[in-house]
């Protein structure tokens, strides 16, 4: 009950400020989760590794390279601001076809339209799957050579929209500031996303997976969106499921909207704020958790290590951490998921 009466404290204080061009409900809602009762010798607390990062690490991992593009046509729908700081903005885009984009954490390069020195961002796409993904071929049964020379079946090509949360910089005015109609050119989906069904599924390491934690930090909560609103965790049965998501202040916080619907599809929310005294322009007044994402894991331990996995994206020393706390809590490493 504390975090519902935090949130709609925060909701309250946006509301009245007239900032919330998509936000229906509070910040952190705890809806009722389903919890797991848990023997003591069940949950492990990592010891706390290196000192916490400071604001001054912000090196994303989100992506690599890739291969070379191949430019399309992308249109902007809207573009609004998604955090009352105005750090970040949240940009719907209509795509010409958007059957490529199968797995959460995969993304797309976009530049400047017709500009062919223009230097890409890579984007993780935030909304959830629009296409469909291959069947798996099932176990027991050979795929004729035929088959594995001739590739995948194509596809019609569908139109979609999609949806982007970018982090507003010095030199990418160009796409944060744009309006409703503006034309970019968008590259081909790239990247395998989160390689969940190949490791958190089956008996590939020990038994399936009975509880995933998920970690961001910053604009790197975008492609874990995408896997709490693709259906891909395999929630809503016995399965657990926890978000750690960091921010610098609580007016840098996106999404708190869809809090609780996240917790609806049995995703526990716990927001961290790393410098809670910093004045809000909103005038909220953080009083959840504080610190960094690694210290609010290492506080809460991580239950059955031999059957959980991880998804994560954000800044490097995050990451680094997190994988370093849950490899010594006895996590698999297979199960340590990055979508790059």
């Amino acid at each position: 009950m504390r975090i519902q009466s935090l949130l709609v404290g925060l909701m309250a204080t946006r509301e009245a400020l007239g900032f919330a061009p998509s936000l229906s409900s509070s910040p952190l809602i705890r809806s009722k989760s389903t919890t797991t009762t848990v023997a003591p010798s069940q949950i492990v607390k990592p010891s706390i590794l290196p000192s916490p990062i400071t604001s001054a690490s912000t090196t994303q991992l989100f992506m690599g390279w890739g291969p070379d593009p191949i430019w399309s046509t992308g249109t902007a729908e809207s573009n609004i601001q998604s955090c009352p700081s105005g750090s970040c903005v949240s940009i719907k885009m209509k795509v010409d076809d958007g059957t490529g984009f199968i797995y959460p954490g995969q993304y797309v390069q976009v530049k400047i339209a017709g500009d062919a020195d223009a230097k890409p961002a890579f984007l993780a796409i935030a909304s959830a799957p629009t296409g469909q993904a291959p069947k798996p071929i099932p176990k027991g049964k050979k795929a004729k050579e035929a088959d594995i020379a001739a590739g995948p079946e194509p596809t019609t090509p569908v139109p979609a929209t999609w949806e982007f949360l970018i982090k507003k910089t010095d030199n990418n005015e160009w796409i944060t500031n744009a309006v409703k109609g503006s034309t970019f050119d968008v590259s081909q989906v790239m990247g395998g996303g989160f390689p969940m069904a190949d490791n958190l599924e089956g008996f590939k390491y020990d038994f399936p997976t009975q509880n995933i934690l998920l970690f961001a930090t910053g604009s790197g909560i975008a492609p874990i969106r995408s896997a709490i609103e693709s259906d891909q965790l395999g929630l809503g049965g016995a399965r657990t499921c926890t978000l750690y998501y960091g921010v610098r202040t609580a007016d840098d916080m996106p999404y708190v909207s869809k809090f609780p619907e996240w917790e609806e599809r049995g995703v526990q929310v716990v927001p961290v704020v790393s410098q809670p005294d910093l004045p809000c322009e909103s005038g909220a007044v953080w009083k959840g958790r504080t610190g960094y994402v690694q210290n609010a894991l290492e506080e809460d331990g991580v239950q059955i290590p031999r059957n959980s996995g991880a998804l994560l994206c954000g800044v490097k020393g995050m990451a680094e951490s997190v994988k370093s706390m849950l490899d010594e809590s006895g996590v698999f490493e297979g199960r340590v998921l990055t979508n790059f």
